[in-house]
């Protein structure tokens, strides 16, 4: 009686175990669903395969905006989501690899935002999810005397436009080039 209780409480954790390690991927395929985030050179990204750690790798986005992936080879990646990256990969793998893979992809680096002019440290700096004007005002040292709080430009990544006046409440993305102009005063 004792070994048919110790066998049934295993199989009950084996039994969870499945279950919750076959739910986790779905989870984590969602939440890459939701990210409208567009990929670009610099980003670093991590490619999880579940069951299959060979096949999961970190690497970071050539100047081409390629990637390097064992068995596909070069793929394009740039201004892809890491759901549109996920679902590429899991497509090459499924197209004579492996049945059915469970693919996630993570941005791990963000590309650097560029800040120049009147502000005490000009200079490339890592993006970070959330950022502002004046936030990155602030990490780049904040301003200078001469610094105009009113003539603040913005050209956006990979924009051949001029670059637009903003305020300090204006979202900040990776890649992006902001540039501080001097007041008269």
């Amino acid at each position: 009686m004792l070994h048919l209780k110790n066998y049934l409480k295993l199989s009950v954790r084996v039994i969870l175990t499945i279950l919750l390690a076959t739910s986790i991927p779905s989870y984590a395929s969602e939440d890459a669903q939701f990210s409208d985030y567009q990929l670009g050179s610099g980003d670093r990204v991590k490619i999880t395969v579940f069951g299959e750690p060979e096949l999961s790798i970190e690497t970071r986005l050539s100047d081409a905006g390629t990637i390097s992936y064992p068995f596909l080879g070069e793929l394009e990646v740039l201004d892809l989501t890491t759901s549109q990256l996920s679902n590429k990969v899991a497509e090459g793998l499924a197209d004579g690899y492996l049945l059915n893979p469970n693919v996630n992809v993570t941005v791990l680096e963000y590309r650097e935002f560029f800040i120049n002019g009147e502000v005490k440290k000009p200079g490339s700096y890592p993006f970070q999810p959330g950022l502002t004007l004046q936030k990155a005002v602030a990490i780049a040292g904040g301003f200078t005397e001469r610094a105009s709080k009113s003539k603040i430009f913005i050209q956006k990544d990979g924009s051949d436009e001029d670059p637009i006046m903003v305020d300090l409440s204006q979202q900040v993305s990776p890649g992006d080039i902001i540039t501080i102009d001097q007041s008269f005063f």
